[in-house]
């Protein structure tokens, strides 16, 4: 952290009326009810991919010849990775079930560049939240986890089982996803915790590899709230240029971040003369409906993920979207703040501008965002300085700038 600017932000809380606050990578468990019964809280499992090289190899490598391919993954930080003289170094990721027990789970997908099925042999998950939006239970074997999207689900143990070793599966989506390590991102529950003997399980064999979001029709939201008159649209269309390196962009626009005069400074001081880079969408009315229409031509999915607000995801899919043709779900339609955005296809989301705030909206790949893919929302913009800190600003800026020109810092990306 001393030799690295950094920035923080949570998942699932909404940071109401808190837009200029910061955060660290890790979970945060609040406590509440929820919508089916369990016994046992066992708190995060974080999903996540793994490379030996540096994140500055990596998103070079991604900025000239494309994604690098992820040398592993982990489930909760760990797993196992066999050396090149056969040598199998690490150890996986364990936790002891007890026979009939309820156990919650709370999965997190924190890669890079992975996204995930996530599934534990002979057992079945009750799925029970969604990017901490409580939904109407239901069951599955398996759940896609896109980058930055967050499941609850509740795991019964088997009846009677008392001694069986069972494999957990993270399985990274190659419709999507490089990595040298498909088939062994595994965990492992025990019914005996003194055993020591690998699972012999198999895996579910109705399986498919995917980037799609889990069925919108089993992701409805306990607490039912319609979409309202829209009142305000923006379509974005999602390419890329490639010149000596490799730029997504939203409307032909590539992000492009002011390091040394941040949007909050920038708003502090009454300033809205945007750059072209800061790819600004301005919302100053409050508590309208806002949509937007996210299309792409290319074949490649991207989780898209908004800052300071759950959407409704109204609708998506494949092709050019087309309203005359296309019916958009307002009732009780899914609430999350990471959809998937169908490759060569459409995604449909709206909101309320509830939350004064310079919000971002980015594709939560991590080369996509370094490399461009994100705008920002300034929503209310006359109440901002209401709600932030400019005293804290100006000490956190100056800071900043006294870090750059030590260390005589370049901007190398979008940053984000």
């Amino acid at each position: 952290m001393a030799n690295n600017g950094s920035s923080i932000h949570w998942h699932g809380v909404r940071q109401n009326w808190t837009n200029a606050w910061d955060g660290i990578f890790g979970g945060i468990l609040i406590n509440g009810p929820a919508t089916a019964n369990y016994d046992v809280d066992l708190g995060h499992v974080f999903l996540n991919d793994w490379s030996h090289q540096t994140a500055d190899v990596l998103a070079l490598a991604a900025a000239t010849t494309g994604p690098p391919t992820l040398d592993n993954c982990l489930i909760n930080g760990t797993n196992t990775w066999t050396e090149d003289d056969g040598t199998v170094v690490g150890s996986r990721f364990e936790t002891t079930f007890v026979s009939d027990t309820k156990y919650r789970i709370r999965l997190v997908n924190g890669a890079a560049d992975t996204h995930f099925r996530f599934t534990i042999d002979n057992h079945t998950m009750e799925v029970i939240s969604t990017d901490f939006v409580p939904i109407t239970p239901y069951n599955t074997t398996n759940l896609s986890i896109g980058m930055g999207q967050r499941y609850d689900v509740i795991v019964t143990a088997l009846s009677g089982e008392t001694t069986g070793n069972f494999w957990i599966r993270a399985i990274p989506q190659e419709a999507c996803s490089d990595n040298d390590n498909v088939d062994n991102i595994l965990g492992i529950i025990r019914y005996d915790s003194s055993s020591t003997e690998d699972p012999t399980t198999t895996e579910y064999a109705d399986l498919v590899d995917s980037c799609d979001d889990e069925d919108p029709s089993d992701l409805a939201p306990y607490l039912a709230i319609d979409v309202g008159t829209v009142e305000a649209e923006d379509d974005e269309d999602a390419g890329l240029t490639v010149t000596t390196t490799i730029k997504w962009t939203m409307n032909n626009i590539s992000f492009l971040s002011e390091w040394d005069y941040p949007t909050v400074m920038a708003i502090a001081e009454g300033n809205n003369s945007w750059t072209t880079g800061e790819h600004v969408w301005a919302l100053p009315t409050a508590d309208e409906w806002v949509m937007m229409i996210i299309q792409t031509e290319l074949a490649q999915a991207h989780p898209i993920h908004l800052h300071g607000h759950d959407f409704w995801v109204l609708g998506a899919g494949d092709g050019a979207y087309n309203s005359s043709d296309t019916t958009l779900q307002t009732v009780n339609a899914p609430r999350r703040d990471v959809a998937m955005l169908p490759g060569d296809g459409w995604l449909a989301l709206a909101w309320i501008t509830d939350n004064p705030g310079a919000w971002v909206m980015h594709c939560h790949i991590a080369w996509h965002t370094d490399e461009g893919f994100a705008l920002q929302l300034v929503e209310r913009e006359s109440e901002i300085n209401a709600t932030q800190n400019n005293t804290y600003i100006d000490e956190t800026c100056s800071s900043w700038d006294a870090y750059v020109s030590a260390d005589d810092i370049v901007q190398d990306d979008s940053g984000i």
